[in-house]
């Protein structure tokens, strides 16, 4: 009999191996594991209860905000806030930065698109939360801006949930790549991808090649051999 492990399994067992790591970082995961569920059901319901189109105001981005958008933004940040977890949420749907109320002592941030490609969602094509989490630097003093602009490198953990055919979550906290799919009959999010790594060597390249002429030369160079025709070489790739 094949076992089934959940994120919520998955997730104790790591903080078992590194008992070093406090519940915090899990217990934000929770929440943004039950954002994904709700959003979920909102993206799979949305041409029923009037949810698609366009909310009438615009992103920091500038990009006119779907209805789905907003409510993806509503959700995360009373998840993360409820959480008493995060001491701030910096989303791309608002333009400020939110400061979660009576969590000024704890010690995460998490940065994220609440709903990317939001464009594709009156055409029924996959839609994605993307999610960075950063720890605060200055825990023992008043939060600032440094807090809050880390680099890349300084995350703690970041990934990805996909609702499309499937509906998946990705993510690292620097020790491996995992993915899980929400089994609908038990809303369960499932281990299913274990250990993702990209291959040595390939025959696809993926690039959005609408902005191609503001590419650098050695970006447009490469894009050109992953076009050409080579045997040799394996080329073209799809």
């Amino acid at each position: 009999m094949n076992s089934i492990t959940t994120l919520g399994q998955f997730i104790a067992d790591q903080q078992n191996m590194f008992p070093i790591v406090k519940g915090g970082l899990s217990k934000i995961f929770r929440n943004l594991e039950l954002g994904a569920k709700m959003i979920n059901r909102d993206v799979r319901k949305a041409g029923l209860v009037d949810i698609l189109g366009n909310f009438g105001s615009t992103n920091i981005q500038g990009e006119e905000q779907k209805k789905l958008d907003v409510i993806a933004n509503d959700t995360f940040i009373s998840l993360l806030e409820n959480s008493g977890e995060c001491v701030a949420v910096v989303s791309e749907e608002i333009d400020d930065i939110y400061w979660c109320e009576g969590c000024e002592n704890s010690k995460y941030i998490v940065a994220m698109d609440p709903l990317d490609g939001s464009s594709n969602i009156d055409v029924n094509a996959s839609i994605g939360t993307i999610f960075s989490i950063y720890k605060r630097l200055s825990p023992d003093k008043p939060v600032d801006l440094k807090d809050i602009f880390q680099k890349g490198i300084s995350q703690v953990a970041a990934g990805y949930i996909i609702y499309g055919s499937s509906t998946m979550f990705i993510y690292t906290t620097g020790n491996g790549v995992n993915g899980f799919t929400l089994d609908d009959s038990i809303m369960e999010f499932c281990l299913s991808h274990p250990n993702i790594k990209i291959p040595e060597t390939g025959s696809i390249y993926s690039v959005n090649e609408g902005n191609l002429m503001e590419f650098p030369e050695g970006v447009k160079n490469y894009i050109n051999y992953c076009q050409a025709t080579d045997k040799s070489e394996g080329t073209p790739y799809s």
